[in-house]
């Protein structure tokens, strides 16, 4: 099959604006590699130290024969997708050695739920805690014990961290080990509803807590299609997985062989072995090319256009909101997983899932086929699906045709002509909005400002019955140089509740939704930030605001001159940099690059 056209334009341009970043990160990944096992590199006193607690597998690293396995793991067990991997790596060791080899868990990375966070002050530590799992990921593997890795993550920034920290340590193979979705609890599209009845005071806490956990209610993902769930849609596109582990329910013999097949798959393509599989050379502009067609075409988590930008450069690669945009408009809409629709990732796996989906999209040239996948087959060979034959783990073709064409849909006769996320432009500066689950009547607006300097602002005005004509939210000083970019998603109740009862209603912000944010426009991510004096920090209450996301266009409606004139006005931000922890992450917003940069502080800014 022929690539597409914009898919191989949006390549060629990215490996062209990277080629000095890309060259020297590979020369130095390339100079990384071992001649044999990397801990025959260690001296005596350092080697002892290494395997002086491995018991029974101390003859083995001892005599430096045989791979050993860097485990990382974000275990924790509140957080439900997290905690089924309490046990991973007692079953990662035991497979091994029974294969001759070791597994030692390297380190573990903090992993924080944004569900438990989401509008509170620790919602401020969030994107930082990316590149905080990222710093601890690196000091995990920079014991240079290992010849290979596997990252035990799954949620919303842990996954990105893990993958940017790792990225540091591009000579090793590098295998994500998930754990999967929760089985289906109450329906997504009920729970929604339940919580704009409590925004509106007619439902009582008992009741949403109720539905809450009637809806996240057991070990696992989330199962709404969210950031975690992306990450693993990405991971999948990427080639980082064993073929169709992404949405295997936790618990299961699946699962299990699984994680077995990665063990295995990771002791097999070690420097010492023909079939070398360094992380740097999988994760490729092709890769990351994937990842963006993968977001698009399954309507995937706004938050990756802050991630992916950061994975990219974490491999010397630079990737902008343009190709972003580009290749939205080029990919069919195949998908409709809530918010997007009401399935849940469950019933999106039921339909075909991610094989499906791959095959569908290589074999319409909107996916690179030949990248080199972890477990050394092609993009089609990712595109298989596992099964149990006994006890035995085998992969098959996946289904020729969608199983349920309400969830799931070929290229043929997609739910759109184009994926979910695009980029804003104007005299406001840039941003993104995600319109797969925004009705096509909601798309653009065009209405007056209210400004609010924090989320519980708009929502007090709200409860005041202050709120009923149309108008265009500004919640500004949400950058993460103000205040660590917090999702914002505590507002989309409220919002809905109001678009629902006929309002004209938008967001504007610098500060970020959460992946599982649905039908109304917002447009998001908003750079240059309010702190940067970026023009939405001259907007007033009462400026014409246009947000069109058809035509890709952020505006205010006023005489030039008279725009430029208008001071910019930053709220104070003091009493968000103290508290919950807030102080320690100074360093962090003082340095971190703008959203379109990926919204990260581990890179010097040029």
């Amino acid at each position: 099959m022929n690539l597409h056209p914009t898919v191989a334009q949006v390549t060629a341009r990215i490996a062209k604006r990277s080629q000095t970043f890309r060259t020297d990160y590979l020369k130095r990944m390339d100079a990384a590699r071992p001649n044999g096992a990397s801990r025959a590199r260690l001296s005596c006193g350092n080697l002892a130290h290494g395997f002086a607690a491995s018991g029974v597998d101390k003859p083995v690293l001892r005599g430096a024969r045989g791979a050993n396995i860097g485990i990382v793991t974000a275990y924790n067990d509140m957080l439900s997708a997290h905690q089924p991997m309490e046990h991973y790596p007692t079953l990662i060791r035991a497979i091994a050695r029974a294969a001759g080899g070791t597994a030692q868990v390297a380190g573990g990375v903090p992993a924080m739920c944004d569900g438990v966070t989401q509008g509170r002050v620790g919602m401020e530590l969030s994107l930082f805690s990316r590149d905080t799992i990222a710093l601890a990921t690196a000091v995990s593997l920079s014991h240079d014990m290992f010849d290979a890795a596997l990252l035990l993550g799954v949620c919303d920034k842990i996954v990105p961290g893990l993958l940017i920290g790792a990225l540091s340590f591009g000579h090793l193979p590098v295998i994500f080990v998930p754990a999967g979705p929760m089985t289906s609890g109450l329906p997504n599209k009920e729970k929604a509803a339940v919580r704009q009845r409590y925004a509106q005071g007619l439902a009582s806490r008992d009741e949403l807590l109720e539905a809450e956990s009637a809806s996240y209610h057991g070990p696992g993902t989330c199962t709404f299609f969210g950031t975690a769930n992306s990450n693993q849609m990405l991971l999948e596109v990427m080639g980082l997985h064993m073929p169709g582990a992404a949405f295997v329910n936790p618990g299961t013999p699946l699962r299990d062989a699984l994680t077995v097949a990665a063990t295995e798959r990771a002791l097999s393509i070690g420097a010492h072995s023909e079939q070398y599989t360094p992380l740097a050379h999988t994760l490729d502009e092709k890769a990351i090319v994937n990842a963006m067609v993968g977001l698009a075409a399954t309507g995937g988590s706004t938050n990756h256009a802050i991630h992916l930008v950061a994975i990219a450069r974490a491999a010397g690669l630079i990737i902008d909101w343009d190709d972003l945009d580009e290749l939205s408009r080029a990919t069919p809409l195949l998908a409709r997983i809530y918010p997007n629709g009401s399935a849940d990732v469950n019933h999106f796996h039921a339909a075909g899932g991610m094989g499906f989906t791959i095959r569908e999209l290589v074999e319409a040239g909107l996916l690179h086929r030949d990248i080199r996948c972890v477990h050394g087959g092609d993009l089609l060979d990712q595109a298989k699906e596992p099964w149990l034959d006994g006890t035995h783990l085998k992969w098959r073709d996946p289904p020729a045709t969608s199983l349920d064409s309400s969830v799931l849909r070929g290229v043929a006769e997609p739910f759109d002509v184009e994926g979910g996320l695009r980029r804003l432009q104007g005299n406001l500066g840039r941003a993104v909005v995600k319109v797969s689950a925004v009705a096509v009547e909601h798309r653009s607006i065009r209405a007056p400002a209210r400004l609010f300097d924090t989320q519980e602002s708009l929502l007090e005005a709200f409860a005041e019955g202050g709120l009923t004509e149309d108008f265009v939210a500004v919640v500004r000083g949400q950058g993460p140089r103000a205040n660590g970019m917090p999702e914002l998603h505590k507002l989309t109740p409220t919002l809905a509740v109001m678009q629902d009862r006929g309002q004209r209603v938008a967001l504007l912000t610098d500060g970020r939704m959460s992946g599982a944010s649905g039908k109304v426009l917002a447009a998001i991510h908003v750079v240059p930030e309010t702190l940067d004096g970026g023009p939405i920090a001259r907007l007033r209450d009462g400026d014409v605001v246009v947000i069109d996301a058809e035509n890709g266009l952020i505006e205010v409606d006023i005489d030039a001159a008279v725009w430029q004139a208008r001071e910019v006005i930053v709220p104070a931000q003091a009493g968000n940099h103290t508290g919950m922890g807030r102080e320690l992450f100074g360093l962090m917003r003082a340095v971190t690059g703008t959203a379109e940069e990926g919204a990260c502080s581990l890179f010097v800014r040029s």
